[in-house]
């Protein structure tokens, strides 16, 4: 049995999506970060930071966008989330470890310097479909979530981001990210520029 806690629009968005692409049965439960429903005892005694995601599998926590994504892909391997060479495999794995350390908190240290990381990763991403290997990965879902944010919220011209623009898009058109947009804009969305996920391609 599997139950994520989530908040809406929050770094849960990915594996959130993710559980819809491997169609995997499980539960979702909203938390509220404004009315602090993930500083509640019961919470705190899953999850003893407070954020999301957690993914309980069987009751068992596991935490941190990568590695639920990264077990996810593995538990589901007929999803093909995760590519089979070992080296495609280190490099969604490289790609996940950049999203996290760079990519995630570029907009705490203000908009310029969140421009300057996300143009890094337009250009790492470059002309290809998807971030390796040119099959769709669970690297995709962890990028897509964070621009996802970033677009709808900044609104930059989409010539600035070209590549992540066309990843976004392309991204849009699954229908599990439809899914996991339509929960999740249901339950309300409660992030600072968030409630926009409208943009569609053109």
């Amino acid at each position: 049995m599997l139950t994520l806690y989530f908040a809406p629009g929050a770094s849960s968005m990915a594996p959130h999506i993710a559980l819809h692409e491997v169609g995997a049965d499980f539960e979702a439960i909203p938390l509220s970060f404004a009315r602090g429903e993930n500083k509640q005892p019961d919470y705190l005694a899953i999850n003893p930071l407070g954020q999301v995601p957690t993914l309980l599998i069987d009751g068992r926590p596991l935490t941190e966008v990568a590695g639920i994504l990264f077990y996810l892909a593995r538990a589901y391997p007929e999803a093909n989330l995760l590519p089979d060479d070992a080296e495609e495999q280190a490099r969604v794995v490289a790609w996940m470890s950049y999203i996290a350390a760079t990519v995630h908190p570029a907009r705490r240290q203000g908009p310029e310097h969140a421009r300057a990381v996300y143009a890094q990763a337009d250009a790492r991403f470059g002309r290809n479909d998807w971030a390796v290997g040119g099959r769709y990965s669970i690297a995709d879902i962890h990028l897509f979530w964070l621009f996802w944010r970033f677009y709808g919220s900044v609104k930059p011209p989409a010539e600035e981001f070209p590549n992540l623009v066309r990843l976004h898009d392309r991204m849009l058109q699954r229908p599990a990210v439809q899914k996991t947009i339509a929960v999740e804009s249901a339950a309300g969305y409660e992030l600072p520029g968030q409630g926009m996920p409208e943009r569609k391609p053109a």
